[in-house]
């Protein structure tokens, strides 16, 4: 399946989609992203928004930016944000604060060798974070990102990105039930 395959696939009402889909995930549209963290951000936000058929056209439309060792970086960043904003919600959200000063005994080991730049990890940890609505881990990547030079822009780019393609993946959910 194509990105073409799924904008066609969104109907009608979904119009604003389909062009939002186009748009940020061009370098116009992205101010601020280079094409490798568009793409990782786009395959991150499609991997956390749990729809098949537009992650294999997202991961399409990513191959022309990542190889094959850097998409599995991305999935390794999505993998561990479906597991650290799981618990990272947890210990922000629970009434005892007693929870954010206890190790968190999570082996995250990929981390330090992704198979992806650093920046292009943590925009596409900050995408799946975006996703799974995890405050904490949001918070913590944009402050890396920013570390890593990243504007402002950039990172609205990253939610942006973020937003369109979890949207694109309800729309397209609901339009088969």
């Amino acid at each position: 399946m194509t990105l073409d395959t799924i904008k066609s696939a969104l109907p009608a009402y979904a119009k604003d989609l389909r062009l939002n889909l186009e748009a940020v995930l061009s370098q116009a549209g992205a101010p601020g992203l280079s094409g490798q963290q568009i793409a990782a951000v786009a395959l991150a936000s499609a991997i956390a928004a749990r729809h098949a058929p537009l992650t294999g056209a997202i991961e399409h439309f990513a191959s022309d930016w990542l190889d094959p060792p850097e998409r599995d970086g991305v999935r390794a960043a999505a993998a561990m944000m479906g597991m650290t904003n799981i618990y990272y919600r947890f210990t922000h959200l629970v009434g005892d604060k007693d929870y954010q000063t206890l190790r968190t005994s999570l082996r995250m080991n990929v981390m330090a060798n992704p198979g992806i730049d650093k920046a292009a990890f943590e925009a596409a940890s900050l995408a799946a974070s975006i996703v799974n609505g995890c405050g904490a881990c949001i918070d913590s990547h944009e402050k890396v990102l920013r570390q890593h030079g990243l504007t402002t822009q950039g990172v609205q780019s990253i939610a942006r990105i973020a937003a369109v393609v979890h949207a694109v993946a309800v729309t397209l959910e609901q339009s088969a039930a």
